[in-house]
């Protein structure tokens, strides 16, 4: 997210599109794979090395006693805890925030959807790439 976020002090009556403008902006930007291929930002170079930075953190959770289920729940949590933070911002009292609850609900699960199919597209096109299977024939 870019400095010129929407912070408290900014407006009182800040709709929820308001409060997520860059984050939509982003994503919208990662859902297009021809133009992300032909043309990489450096605004876009960030993003995926923020995004890195956090997958690295996850994988660093793996153990014995942490499989990777565990931990994957652990950080959809994380962007759970963390994306409520952000819708929250530009808003002056609670019950603003909750009124726009399901507004914000449904942009995030569409913006996740949305990430998850490119990402299970992504991955079964490289499989061989991504997932070492022993072969062992």
């Amino acid at each position: 997210m870019s400095n010129d976020a929407i912070t408290p002090q900014d407006s009182t009556q800040n709709s929820t599109a308001d409060n997520v403008q860059n984050i939509d902006t982003a994503l919208d930007n990662t859902s297009n794979k021809a133009a992300e291929a032909a043309e990489v930002t450096a605004e876009m170079q960030a993003f995926y090395k923020r995004a890195d930075a956090v997958i690295e953190l996850a994988n660093s959770q793996l153990s014995p006693t942490s499989h990777s289920g565990q931990v994957g729940a652990s950080l959809l949590y994380a962007a759970a805890r963390y994306s409520a933070s952000v819708a929250s911002i530009g808003f002056v009292k609670g019950d603003d925030l909750r009124k726009e609850k399901d507004e914000i609900i449904d942009f995030y699960t569409k913006q996740y959807r949305q990430m998850l199919s490119d990402n299970i597209d992504d991955y079964a096109q490289n499989f061989d790439k991504y997932v070492n299977i022993s072969k062992s024939s």
